[in-house]
């Protein structure tokens, strides 16, 4: 299903809001990089990677979850960002994950999705006890009778990370004590238009199942094309902004250069 014209026009007001406040706000944190800057010997250019990288560490920190939000809103009975799952873990509920991934990681295990959920079901959750860590998902929706429950990414984690959303995950499971759906998600991959590879994935989870990547993650909440459609709005406020980014770039050069 497309996105409809409402859908549309809240991720361009996001994704404006957004931008006018980054050029808002935005001021250097740093000016001083003596070794970049004369490595690089261009101060607009030094400026361009320091803004460039604010912008991409703002759509990292929430800009993926309020998206995921209108994008699967229209078809979800309910959905939330920012989601405490609550629940309790026992000791041998924990135990249960930890064995799994120790496994998976040792390779004396393939990953199987299916398996795994019914090895954390089964463990009994009594005497369980509140844990604050692990207990918020980036994005929540039901839908389809079935709770679904994301883990947002950046796109090139270290196997520590893998390795924790892995359990947390699991983990997620085990604090519902039911069956839901539980995903690590990333919102592109940065492989593309390769398959996506990363040797720190280890094969700590199945694809599909539990891990959506870039248009997968976009079409299961939207329908399909609905990634396509996504770039095209990104790509329509960029151009809509492109002058005023350009401006905010020379300033911020000319600003270090003063200093």
């Amino acid at each position: 299903m497309p996105l409809s014209n409402n859908q549309k026009e809240k991720i361009s007001t996001l994704l404006e809001r957004k931008i006018e406040d980054k050029l808002k706000r935005y001021a250097r944190e740093s000016y001083s990089m003596p070794f970049l800057t004369r490595l690089i010997q261009d101060s607009e250019k030094v400026a361009s990677y320091s803004f460039i990288h604010s912008i991409a560490t703002t759509l990292g920190m929430s800009i993926y979850e309020d998206v995921s939000k209108i994008i699967a809103e229209e078809t979800a009975d309910e959905c939330f960002t920012k989601y405490d799952i609550g629940g309790v873990l026992s000791r041998e509920q924990k135990s249960v994950i930890n064995d799994i991934v120790r496994k998976l990681r040792n390779k004396e295990e393939k990953v199987n999705h299916d398996k795994e959920v019914q090895l954390v079901l089964s463990a009994t959750p009594k005497d369980g006890t509140a844990q604050n860590e692990g207990r918020i998902a980036d994005f929540y929706m039901f839908r389809d009778g079935l709770e679904h429950y994301f883990e947002i990414k950046t796109v090139k984690p270290n196997i520590d990370v893998f390795t924790k959303s892995k359990a947390k995950l699991l983990e997620w499971i085990a604090r519902r004590r039911k069956t839901v759906k539980v995903f690590l998600a990333f919102p592109y991959n940065p492989y593309h238009p390769k398959p996506y590879e990363r040797f720190t994935e280890q094969g700590l989870l199945e694809r599909s199942k539990e891990f959506l990547i870039g248009n997968e993650y976009w079409n299961f909440l939207g329908g399909d094309n609905i990634f396509d459609e996504l770039l095209d709005l990104f790509d329509s406020v960029g151009k809509d902004y492109k002058d005023k980014i350009k401006e905010k770039i020379q300033q911020v050069a000319r600003e270090k250069m003063q200093h």
